[in-house]
């Protein structure tokens, strides 16, 4: 199975970019240069130097001792959270900063549910001096505010989304209408493995720095280069698309994708595309959607703000529909919890996205000598009102 992607921009049967006439132009631009310049010795050069010197990478791959001798095998945490801005968000901004930059564009524009991704985008804005705009949901505003004022500190503009359930699918909605509006000096940094190609493949790209590193801290640690599992949350994917890349292709490495149940699979309040969703097409691309029998999109719902999206990028669909790896879904309940137990367990306060990850023992079982790599892809800075309020704490 190959699961890189097609020259027409498919993994299997999902991608390819499915847009309006007045985007082509510039979807058109991105696809025939984002390759080369990515290649370029000097866009290499300062990509790496600004991870290195600015994000703070390498992230640590911590190993949870406590944590696994509570669940009897070894989880080693893939410390993303530690990175400045305090997600993976930041990998994939740094990237698209560089190659917008390098096709002349002076205006930004973004989409964010939990925030995590406005604040990275905002914050390489303000590094290169670009005027930049956020949308967010409404809703997300309300529950993410220390986001929304990290962003607007940092220089941004916060335009709110009023429509449909004013969570993230309506964000992205907003910043693909400005986008037709403005296609001429604006560059649109889509925070998922979503959305038209070549997004999928170029933040995938941006992202896989979290597998290449997990390789060689893995050596030094244990001895070889490949853990038993590696598990990621999964709302749109990049966090989990960088997680995996380098194990894709190998069959020793088992993949586990973690998505929101939300109140429960089938409650009507939930995010589990993979459970609930079927072929689609959303923000630019074709993929596995959550959609009532006539085609409409269902409104997904999670505690999590960065979760609760109706879709999921097109490479997650296809390691789903070729069974490349293992989807479970976590509810509400079980995650929060989960991000407790780290908490008290590690001394670190989880995204509740990452807690969704963490909630995988409750589902899967490990052997003892089991390596698991667990991506924490952001803390929980952000999320502590909805944790002071779940626990009344």
């Amino acid at each position: 199975m190959n699961y890189q992607v097609n020259e027409k921009g498919y993994y299997g049967d999902f991608g390819g970019a499915y847009i309006p006439e007045m985007l082509y132009p510039n979807v058109e631009e991105l696809r025939t240069t984002y390759l080369d310049i990515m290649n370029e010795p000097s866009f290499k050069k300062e990509f790496d130097q600004l991870l290195r010197d600015y994000v703070g990478r390498p992230s640590p791959l911590y190993f949870a001792k406590r944590l696994s001798e509570k669940h009897n095998t070894k989880v080693y945490l893939k410390r993303e959270d530690l990175n400045h801005t305090g997600a993976h968000k930041v990998n994939n901004t740094i990237g698209q900063i560089l190659v917008a930059k390098r096709l002349g564009k002076n205006r930004i524009i973004a989409e964010t549910g939990a925030g995590q991704h406005g604040v990275a985008t905002a914050t390489v804005c303000a590094l290169m001096g670009i005027k930049c705009i956020v949308y967010m949901g409404e809703i997300d505003i309300k529950r993410q505010a220390p986001n929304v004022a990290r962003m607007k500190m940092l220089g941004a503009e916060v335009r709110p989304a009023k429509s449909g359930s004013k969570t993230l699918k309506d964000a992205t909605n907003e910043a693909i209408r400005d986008w037709i509006n403005n296609p001429v000096d604006t560059h649109y940094i889509i925070g998922s493995a979503i959305g038209p190609h070549p997004y999928p493949d170029m933040v995938t790209r941006f992202q896989s720095i979290i597998s290449e590193e997990i390789k060689w801290q893995l050596k030094e640690k244990e001895g070889r280069e490949h853990p038993d599992y590696v598990v990621a949350c999964i709302g749109g994917g990049s966090n989990a698309a960088g997680t995996y890349y380098h194990f894709l292709e190998e069959p020793s490495v088992g993949i586990i994708a973690v998505e929101a149940a939300g109140k429960g699979v089938h409650s009507g309040e939930s995010a589990a595309t993979s459970q609930l969703g079927k072929e689609g097409i959303i923000h630019g691309c074709k993929t596995l959607l959550m959609q009532t029998q006539d085609g409409q999109i269902t409104e997904p719902y999670s505690i999590s703000a960065g979760l609760d999206y109706p879709g999921v990028g097109p490479l997650h669909s296809h390691i789903y529909k070729t069974a490349r790896g293992e989807f479970y879904s976590v509810t509400d309940d079980d995650a929060m919890a989960a991000g407790l137990e780290l908490s008290q367990l590690e001394g670190i306060i989880p995204a509740i996205e990452s807690s969704h990850a963490l909630a995988i023992f409750n589902d899967k079982k490990f052997r003892p000598e089991d390596i698991v790599v667990i991506s924490l892809s952001g803390r929980g800075d952000k999320d502590l009102d909805t944790y002071i309020d779940y626990f009344k704490l």
